[in-house]
């Protein structure tokens, strides 16, 4: 097993030193999905929620949540993001919510696109929830990750 990067000497939890590592181009695609009535999902398309245009208003969410990742999640560094995109498709039950981070950098971003993803449809869940208070938000995960050390990565 190799030895943990997040742990220092001590026992005691540390953020990992890149400063000897080079920059390379580090891309990460990430998804979700929000499940709920057709009626709500009807109301999105629509644009007639009465807080507003749910799906311009989770985009910018998730591209906050991207560049925010460092502030919220413990021992992530903060990273100068060069792209974050946040996509969305309609499924026949919900919303299918898809980001891509992008920087040039010593680390990969695959925190940040979770982080984006998460936040979009946790802000689709925010502006509906008058009309719908049980929409189920399921299968968060990783898509791929390009760039560093480790090489390109993509899920099955």
């Amino acid at each position: 097993m190799s030895k943990l990067t997040h742990i220092g000497g001590d026992g005691t939890a540390q953020m990992v030193d890149v400063s000897a590592k080079g920059d390379t181009v580090r891309e990460a695609h990430a998804e979700g999905i929000i499940r709920m009535a057709k009626e709500v999902l009807d109301a999105i398309k629509a644009n007639a929620m009465k807080k507003g245009d749910v799906l311009a208003t989770a985009r910018i969410a998730g591209i906050m949540a991207a560049k925010k990742t460092s502030d919220l999640i413990p021992l992530c560094h903060p990273l100068e993001i060069s792209k974050v995109a946040v996509e969305f498709e309609f499924l026949k039950d919900g919303i299918r919510a898809e980001t891509m981070v992008r920087l040039t950098g010593k680390t990969g971003v695959e925190m940040e696109a979770l982080t984006a993803v998460s936040t979009a449809l946790l802000t689709i869940y925010d502006m509906s929830k008058a009309m719908q208070k049980d929409m189920l938000i399921s299968d968060i995960r990783l898509l791929s990750k390009t760039g560093g050390k480790s090489g390109d990565w993509t899920a099955e």
